[in-house]
């Protein structure tokens, strides 16, 4: 260990943990919101660079399919066409966006956001009075459900789409890396506005503090958690879009992700973003130090970080019914 090695594992600590910070801001917004601990982030995360290499080569990816089969399902609940049509765009805009790069990015996002969107409309919203058991194993379930439908959309390989900048700005740190933390920056600056200027931002703050009064207040729980399942969307496609072409893609890698973002939004007690993020810091240079000193084992140590956490968190919390 030197000075050398020193700032590269601490780079490679901040670019990873922004990147964790991120998804579990989005994780405790859709808890706070619906009491939905959304195991599947991670692979809406890798949907979108892997839907962007499909359009990049040429092809339509197999999550527009996805998005037809769950907005006929949605459109079937709301008794409305607007869903479909809504998809049906989609799968239009995506047949001039082969090879344009432009226009394969934003429809990529766009795609992830739909597929968020859709996916608590069909699957959750049905269950809003569900125990919080219950919805998470609903989420686990859709987690096996995505990665197999990853597999089969796109195939076991790794992927990298082509970087928006290229170069390095120093050694261990790409123009790509410092783009994923600028991001960051911004994404938790538009919370953190969203959040205090906006009135959507105040209605679901409102409604993660009390659902009922909220209800009273003539704010509709439905509305707040397709808010919030959107904003997580959002942050999940544009994360895995800036950071695909720095670690890869592939159908698998979304799970590990989504697990590490949700091991920063327990050590922030899914209730707190600031906490959160400052855990998912704490886990990102956790990871890269194990890495170094003890990379067989740097996913356990890791994951033995939620023992204390949770340990805390049943001392200071008080027993109730669920």
């Amino acid at each position: 260990m030197d000075a050398t090695i020193l700032g590269l594992l601490l780079l490679d600590g901040v670019q990873s943990g922004v990147v964790y910070g991120l998804l579990a801001l989005a994780m405790v917004l859709v808890f706070a919101v619906t009491r939905v601990i959304l195991v599947p982030i991670g692979e809406l995360m890798m949907f979108a660079p892997l839907s962007l290499v499909w359009l990049m080569a040429g092809k339509l990816p197999g999550t527009l399919a996805l998005a037809l089969a769950l907005g006929l399902l949605w459109s079937l609940l709301e008794r409305r066409p607007w869903p479909l049509l809504l998809a049906g765009g989609l799968f239009l805009l995506a047949l001039p966006a082969r090879g344009l790069l432009p226009l394969a990015y934003p429809l990529a996002l766009l795609l992830v956001v739909y597929l968020s969107l859709a996916t608590y409309r069909v699957f959750f919203q049905p269950l809003k009075e569900a125990t919080v058991l219950a919805l998470l194993i609903l989420a686990v379930g859709l987690h096996v459900a995505y990665q197999g439908l990853g597999l089969v959309f796109f195939g076991p390989e790794q992927h990298r789409p082509e970087p928006l900048l290229r170069g390095e700005v120093l050694v261990g740190l790409s123009w790509q890396g410092v783009l994923v933390l600028l991001y960051a920056l911004l994404a938790v600056l538009a919370l953190y506005l969203f959040f205090r200027l906006s009135l959507y931002g105040k209605a679901l703050l409102a409604a993660a503090e009390n659902r009922l009064g909220a209800r009273l207040y003539g704010i509709r729980p439905e509305e707040a958690g397709m808010v919030a399942f959107a904003i997580a969307g959002l942050m999940a496609g544009l994360s895995g879009l800036l950071l695909a072409p720095i670690t890869n893609a592939a159908y698998f890698m979304g799970f590990m992700l989504g697990l590490k973002g949700f091991v920063a939004a327990i050590l922030g007690g899914l209730v707190s973003y600031p906490v959160a993020f400052l855990g998912a810091l704490l886990v990102g240079l956790f990871e890269s130090f194990t890495s170094f000193f003890a990379s067989a084992y740097k996913e356990a140590l890791v994951f033995l970080l939620l023992l204390p956490a949770l340990f805390y968190q049943s001392l200071r919390a008080h027993a109730v019914e669920e």
